[in-house]
């Protein structure tokens, strides 16, 4: 990849705009979890080792281009502050006098927090205007919101085009990891693709069939995928349209050599809540007042036995109800699974998108995977092999 690091840029006596994610979830005015704060520190601590001044440039929430004070980024500094150990400075604007007064008046090893720069309408423009405006604060322009680099922004895109560049150490990491899964990856490699409907990841299937070995299918898409094979799912959540564009995906797969994995086995209830009474059956004999809520452990063991034989895997959406138990049993044996493989030396497992993070949190494996993107929507688009315009910026 042809991007520059922190390590091909000098930053001694040089302001470091640094655009980061710390879009975090706030509880009565307090931040209710700092991950995202927590990851931008290696960033922040090795620009500031390196001699350079750290300017965050970040957006909060969506106030389309006005000014809301409730979405203030002033909320997020007491945690950013807290988490880097660091003074926090925080002039309440992102461009303009003040801000410039704000870092003039930053000492060593300080911090400088810019106010939400989606206060201004030009920053979802992509305006070059304003993206000139930040560029005016600093010396270098440095990019770790890899979860918003599928957005063309004038803090995420045009200011890449306006000063010298970088991507910071979670950009970093992020790049690495997604191309050692589907760049340049060790082979064979599985891709789990999980969630609700397949017309949410068509691109996705599209994409990946084209590039792995193994397509494993989970959760509502499965279902799709058994309707158009002609089996009957009773009540089950399936997009009985969509049948025709499985079959179309089913035969892109074969013609390119990827194996689809659907389950052979399933778990069915009468009723979509936790604990209801459910059954295991084959795939092809769910009754019709029953919904599948899970793949059986049949479907696991040959999922597992998959990944046993490969060197990469992929993961993307649960097989599973897995917030309902005890319809998330497939979802963590093959997440567990996943873990042990990978901390054994034999796979190299990345893993992103919401449900994902939240499902293999609940399985207790997230802490061995090589990697777990945070990023949700870039993920996905990077899945789906589209152009991410924040990071084909840095290439330029």
């Amino acid at each position: 990849m042809a991007w520059k690091t922190l390590d091909d840029i000098a930053l001694a006596g040089k302001t470091v705009l640094t655009r980061v994610d710390i879009n975090v979830p706030m509880d009565n005015g307090q931040v209710s979890d700092t991950t995202r704060i927590d990851k931008i520190r290696p960033t922040v601590e090795d620009i500031i080792a390196r001699g350079g001044k750290v300017v965050l440039l970040a957006h909060f929430d969506r106030p389309k281009g006005k000014v809301v004070p409730e979405m203030s980024l002033g909320q997020v500094a007491g945690a950013l502050e807290a988490s880097l150990g660091r003074r926090v400075i925080f002039p309440a604007e992102s461009i303009g006098a003040q801000a410039k007064a704000a870092i003039a008046a930053a000492g060593p090893g300080d911090v400088v927090l810019l106010e939400n720069t989606r206060f201004h309408a030009g920053e979802e423009k992509n305006d070059p205007g304003l993206a000139a405006e930040f560029a005016a604060l600093g010396d270098v322009f440095v990019n770790d919101a890899f979860s918003a680099a599928h957005r063309a922004h004038a803090s995420t895109e045009a200011l890449a085009r306006a000063l010298p560049h970088a991507a910071g150490r979670l950009m970093e990491a992020e790049l690495k990891a997604l191309d050692a899964a589907l760049g340049t990856p060790a082979r064979p490699v599985i891709a789990v693709v999980g969630g609700a409907k397949v017309s949410t990841k068509l691109d996705l299937l599209g994409n990946l069939v084209a590039k792995v070995d193994h397509l494993a299918i989970g959760g509502g898409m499965a279902n799709t995928f058994l309707v158009a094979q002609g089996i009957e799912v009773g009540k089950s959540l399936a997009e009985r349209d969509m049948a025709e564009t499985a079959r179309e995906i089913l035969k892109k797969a074969e013609a390119a050599g990827c194996q689809i994995h659907l389950p052979v086995d399933v778990v069915v209830a009468r009723e979509f809540k936790a604990n209801a009474p459910s059954q295991i059956v084959s795939a092809s004999a769910c009754p019709e007042d029953a919904m599948i809520l899970d793949a059986g452990p049949e479907t696991v063991a040959r999922l597992k036995s998959v990944m046993a034989h490969c060197a990469t895997l992929i993961w993307n959406g649960p097989l599973g109800a897995f917030e309902l138990t005890p319809f998330d049993a497939a979802t963590v044996a093959a997440a567990k699974e996943a873990a042990r493989l990978t901390a054994a030396g034999s796979l190299i497992s990345v893993a992103g998108g919401g449900d994902t993070v939240a499902a293999l949190n609940q399985a207790g494996a997230a802490g061995d995977f090589t990697f777990i993107s945070t990023a949700g929507g870039a993920f996905l688009e990077w899945m789906e092999g589209k152009e991410l315009p924040g990071v084909a910026a840095l290439m330029a």
